[in-house]
């Protein structure tokens, strides 16, 4: 049985079972009304690599029929127009371990902040989207993402942006993102941002040995609602390791601020030069003309 085939296979079988502090368990709960951020928690110890979630993300967007790539160890697969969610592979001090790659909806993302015409939207439940109606494609969210993660469909006649939208659809409608639903090794945990903090940092006090003592995501660019927890420390896993802990919107507010600005002064003045030295040159000629 081919990879395809055996994911399109796989039971669903029920998510983290194991006994938390707060009220309901992560991945179990539906999506509420609760204004509080949804987030995704990944447990790098427990992902197989068996591409599940790339399956389920393709069915989920439409996509059923693209054929995703394997990986392979250290070489770096990125997301795509097609492909909103990919797996590598990484050889590390402690073995090979797999990590599930998208946009990690950031709790102030600079995509956002960038926007001129709000097509891009952090939504009250978490996930960041995009509304095609509001874009002018100047694609400053490309720009502005620290990690790389919209993607613009160049070949297309009428074209999107891409990225990972944490299933918004679905969850409107009471489901689970896609991806979680379909992990069959309980890798990805669904839940509010808070929750998973309190089970990411109950899994790695009672297990300290099986975990770096860090969350990424947790204070990374002012906080993620992709979460990650790991046996490494994330370097070795390809991760950016180098963000501020600040949020980017914070130190590009200015500049932000200043680009409305400057697109509304700038052409006038412009033209004001132009103007002065018309007439600076025409004065020049008559009075060259009267000599």
């Amino acid at each position: 049985m081919d990879r395809r085939s055996f994911v399109k296979t796989v039971s669903l079988i029920g998510l983290s079972t194991i006994p938390l502090t707060a009220k309901s368990k992560p991945g179990t709960s539906k999506p509420s009304d609760k204004k509080e951020f949804k987030a995704i928690l990944v447990d790098i110890t427990r992902c197989e690599g068996c591409q599940s979630c790339e399956y389920a993300c393709l069915e989920a967007n439409g996509n059923p029929d693209f054929e995703p790539d394997d990986f392979e160890v250290n070489v770096e697969r990125k997301t795509s127009v097609d492909q909103l969610t990919v797996i590598n592979a990484y050889d590390t001090s402690k073995g090979e371990f797999y990590v599930k790659k998208q946009c990690m909806h950031c709790n102030q993302p600079a995509c956002v902040a960038a926007c001129l015409t709000n097509a891009m939207e952090k939504t009250k439940e978490g996930p960041v989207i995009w509304h095609a109606d509001k874009c002018m494609g100047c694609r400053f969210c490309m720009v502005s993402c620290p990690f790389h993660i919209p993607k613009f469909e160049y070949e297309s006649n009428n074209p999107r942006i891409r990225k990972c939208t944490m299933c918004a659809d679905r969850l409107k409608e009471g489901e689970l993102p896609a991806c979680v639903e379909n992990c069959p090794n309980e890798a990805l945990v669904f839940g509010t941002r808070r929750e998973l903090l309190e089970e990411a940092k109950r899994r790695i006090y009672q297990n300290p040995d099986d975990y770096h003592h860090e969350i990424y995501g947790e204070d990374v660019v002012g906080g993620t609602s992709y979460l990650y927890i790991s046996p490494v420390p994330f370097e070795e896993l390809g991760f950016n390791t180098e963000l501020e802990t600040e949020a980017l919107p914070k130190t590009t507010t200015g500049f932000l601020h200043g680009v409305p600005v400057i697109e509304t002064l700038l052409p006038p003045f412009l033209l004001g030069i132009a103007a002065a030295a018309k007439w600076k040159s025409k004065k020049t000629e008559e009075v060259e003309d009267e000599e």
